[in-house]
């Protein structure tokens, strides 16, 4: 059957870009209706078999309902252009060289030829706001490569941006214009496994090339112009990697002398690989190639680039990155991630280092300085319409997130790679029942030749993925075999047992949906054979593969090799276990960050609480981190000074910690910047003795303080009060932590903070609106914390969200009324603005002390928060301490590889 629906939609969203472009980036409050209703007339007339090629082509009212639907969704996306800083070096250079000359002259005499194709081909399928955001966010960034027509530069940068978020697209522009530009020379390091390689060469082949090994044309192939001289010569392909034999014969004896196009190579950060180019560029040149400009994109370059040795024999892949860079006179080094802690941990004070013997097959060669990035670092946006990690974990938990608790019986976090796994957790039967209705849900959209995927990610061993894919594949037979037999009835469920649990898993999810379950059923028996169990590890016999002839609808399992920047197309079903809390490991872990058009409303991730909490302190240390870069662009600061925010950031202890170890270090001093920070005690021993004498700690306090207060309305507030009142409090109250590097309340760094800093402290008693207690003639009530509910996490208990106050309750503090009126009446912009405007308005430190009341655990539980005033980026509130490192070894071991 024809795909109707996507071919008309296609036609007319075609032509509201032409409506968009002729208004100037806009569409009038009618264009949408009058392009649907000139379709429909359209559809009316013999022009159809002209325009479609199909005289029976046609839509129904519900049909165009949706495309009404997705138009207004499409260019209504918004994307801000990103955030930019430069090293001081980098400031003195002409970084506007680019946009405000070389391109100029290039769309005049119509040469900007590879970006102008690339443009075309985005334009059919990016937002028109994406399109137009690209298009500034890469023109900053190539402005600040080097000018190939320059006689030597190299330049360090980094991109940031978020998790699947398109970054590829990015660079893939940067490559398209600095290709335009003169560049000669381009290597793509696209990650350490084949899969993703693979992955990256035909999306650069769609981008840049424009035809694949069989000479047929993809992506900007197809649009106009198409010159022959210009065809870049890729010594790559979908199929293969880098190596010299193959790379001399695609070459056929050129070099970057007698040749108009660039050269581009798409390889996998593997030392073997890396070497043949270097080695295939020395045959070539014995000196250091002085005419012609390279550019290296590394991508997920947080992962395996960076040199982790303290000697002077830095790490293999690093060292051969820095021996590639050396060859060129004139070179571009650009790091892409979405997790930049480890490129900023790199030393920024090494310089290149001369003869240094890289391995067999090379004479010694130079080593250009590491790869920090000293010249710039850019943080893009996400478009309004990205699925991320805010979306998902903050701002929707409960829409997006299915806790699960019966792994542990089956298969525990914690295994050895011989585990005897013998069955599957019923949440997982769930997610799979799951993802067999979203298969179908979206043929009946009309998305019948898109992609759909599953991943199931609970294990590191490839042995282990095995089992677990022949138990669902033992599941699943079965199951689709009662699809495929009655399926198509009208009391299907009443006909089978396996049938009946998919009607269950509807009618949870899926009460309001636009289909029944009748439809939804019948649908599946036509397509359920087309679903597929997949391992994806270095053993894999048969890998993962996303066709463009035919829809592929696979549950992938697998570990690493499913993560970083390996995309599963169509994924909207993800069932997740994994143990790490490494911010790194774990984001790049989560593949289910992207763009769900006309699906989002299907995508589930089934997860423990513990790994749901790690992402949200992720993003929200993320964003603090990027409020920061943000503060520092302003500012005119530089790569280095961000770099310090991020190892000074109070979330960024573990992080910090783990990089030292990998040093070897089992001892470090740590300095944690305590600027504009609010930490609460969040965590609750189980042991109610405790609380009973944590309590005791508190009215003892209260007392103290004496009848020198204020009160804002029923809370109590006592200003300028001697920092040893709270030393000792905090002193005497027991915080339960799991461990030394516990952040959520680092309460030996706080202690630190009032021994070294001399300064008075406020301090606030809230009252809430349950039982009253009375200190002397100060009387408050508790506060309610039951939602969301608190987690029983074993030896103790969390309150929901991590957060024990709600709102800005920081305002209470604030005395000026001036402020008052302006916090009251400012429209703050991103979320996080208006609390950051309080702490810039706080005079001094405050203790926060509360009475809560946690239904079916304890009706007078003792807590406090600790808020310090923002002094802005210039400032610093730092203090130090001495970390032991070793009680972290088993992680890092645990993370080192997967099997």
């Amino acid at each position: 059957m024809q795909n109707y629906y996507q071919r008309i939609k296609e036609h007319i969203f075609s032509q509201l870009r032409i409506r968009y472009d002729e208004n100037n980036g806009l569409l009038k409050q009618n264009d949408i209706d009058e392009e649907i209703e000139n379709t429909k007339k359209l559809l009316q007339t013999d022009a159809k078999k002209y325009l479609f090629k199909d005289e029976n082509i046609n839509l129904n009212n519900d049909g165009f309902k949706r495309i009404k639907e997705e138009a207004e969704k499409l260019f209504d996306v918004q994307m801000e252009e990103g955030v930019f800083i430069q090293g001081d070096e980098q400031k003195q250079r002409d970084t506007t060289w680019w946009s405000n000359k070389t391109k100029l002259e290039l769309e005049q005499n119509d040469e900007n030829y590879y970006w102008g194709r690339y443009k075309k081909y985005i334009q059919t399928f990016l937002p028109p706001e994406v399109v137009k955001t690209v298009d500034e966010d890469t023109d900053r960034i190539v402005d600040n490569i080097g000018n190939p027509k320059l006689e030597q530069f190299d330049i360090y940068g980094m991109v940031v941006g978020h998790v699947q978020s398109g970054k590829t697209s990015n660079y893939a522009s940067v490559i398209c214009k600095a290709a335009d530009a003169g560049y000669r020379f381009i290597v793509v390091i696209a990650g350490d496994k084949n899969n993703l390689r693979n992955q990256t060469q035909k999306r650069i082949n769609e981008a840049f090339v424009g035809k694949n090994v069989e000479n047929r044309k993809v992506g900007v192939g197809n649009f106009e112009p198409f010159r022959r001289d210009k065809l870049p010569i890729s010594l790559t392909t979908v199929e293969k990697d880098f190596n010299v034999k193959d790379a001399d014969k695609n070459s056929q004896g050129i070099n970057f002398d007698n040749i108009t196009a660039p050269i581009l190579l798409v390889v996998k950060k593997n030392t073997s690989t890396l070497t043949n180019v270097i080695s295939w560029l020395k045959n070539q040149y014995a000196n250091k190639i002085p005419n012609h400009a390279m550019l290296v994109i590394d991508d997920e370059s947080d992962y395996a680039s960076i040199n982790t040795k303290e000697d002077d024999d830095p790490t293999t892949i690093n060292k051969k990155i820095r021996a590639l860079l050396g060859i060129f006179h004139k070179s571009s080094y650009i790091a892409y991630t979405a997790t930049p802690y480890a490129n900023i941990f790199i030393d920024h004070q090494i310089e290149e280092i001369e003869k240094v013997k890289i391995d067999n097959k090379n004479k010694e060669l130079n080593l250009s300085k590491d790869l920090f990035p000293r010249d710039f670092i850019y943080a893009l946006d996400a478009p309004t319409n990205y699925f991320g990690a805010r979306k998902i974990f903050l701002e929707n938990r409960d829409k997006y997130i299915v806790e699960i608790d019966d792994y542990e019986d089956f298969l525990p976090i914690k295994h050895k790679k011989d585990y005897d796994l013998i069955a599957l957790p019923n949440s997982l039967y769930e997610a799979i029942n799951l993802f067999l209705l979203n298969v179908s849900i979206r043929n009946l959209r009309g998305d019948e030749n898109k992609h759909n995927s599953m991943l199931v990610h609970i294990s590191r061993f490839s042995d282990i993925h095995s089992k677990i894919a022949l138990l669902i594949n033992n599941y699943i037979e079965p199951l689709k075999e009662d699809i495929k037999v009655y399926g198509k009835l009208s009391n299907a469920d009443k006909q089978s047992q396996k049938i009946r649990q998919l009607l269950t898993v509807f009618a949870k999810y899926y009460n309001h949906l636009e289909f029944s379950f009748a439809e939804v059923v019948a649908k599946l028996s036509e397509i359920v054979s087309s679903v597929v169990v997949r391992e994806e590890h270095q053993k894999s016999k048969t890998r993962i593969e996303f066709r463009d002839d035919i829809a592929s609808n696979i549950i992938a399992v697998g570990g690493t090799s499913l993560s970083r920047g390996f995309t599963l197309e169509g994924l909207s079903v993800s069932y997740f276990v994994r143990s790490t809390i490494f911010y790194d490991t774990l984001m790049q872990m989560g593949r289910w960050f992207g763009y769900r058009t006309d699906y989002e409303d299907l995508c589930k991730i089934y997860m423990p609480y513990s790994v749901a909490e790690y992402f949200s302190q992720i993003i929200e240390a993320t964003e603090e981190l990027m409020d920061s870069f943000r503060e520092m662009a302003k500012e005119s600061k530089t790569p280095l000074d961000f770099g310090l925010a991020v190892k000074q950031h109070p979330d960024s202890l573990l992080q910090v910690t783990a990089r030292n170890k990998r040093k070897k270090t089992q001892k470090f001093t740590h300095s944690m910047n305590l600027n504009g920070v609010l930490k609460e005690s969040v965590r609750f021993s189980k042991n109610l003795e405790v609380h009973k004498k944590n309590f005791q700690v508190l009215k003892q306090t209260v007392l103290r303080l004496g009848n020198n207060y204020s009160k804002s309305g029923n809370h109590y507030i006592w200003r300028d009060v001697n920092k040893k009142v709270v030393e000792e409090f905090l002193k005497n109250f027991s915080v339960f932590q799991k461990d030394q590097l516990d952040t959520l309340m680092p309460i030996n760094f706080i202690l630190k903070y009032l021994k070294e800093y001399n300064t008075n402290w406020d301090i606030v008693l809230y009252s809430g609106s349950q039982a009253e207690i009375v200190f002397d003639d100060i009387k408050v009530k508790t506060e309610l914390r039951d939602s969301p509910k608190p987690k029983d996490l074993g030896s103790y208990i969390e309150i929901g969200q991590r957060k024990i106050s709600s709102g800005t309750p920081e305002i209470v503090l604030i005395d000026d009324s001036n402020v008052l009126e302006e916090i009251k009446t400012k429209r703050f912009g991103k979320k996080g603005d208006k609390t950051r405007f309080i702490r810039k308005h706080l005079q001094r430190p405050a203790l926060m002390l509360h009475v809560l009341k946690v239904s079916e655990f304890y009706d007078k539980l003792p807590a406090f928060g600790v808020v310090f005033p923002d002094k802005g980026i210039n400032s610093s509130q730092t203090v130090e301490y001495v970390v032991n490192t070793v009680y972290i070894q088993s992680l890092l071991d645990e993370e080192e590889y997967d099997d």
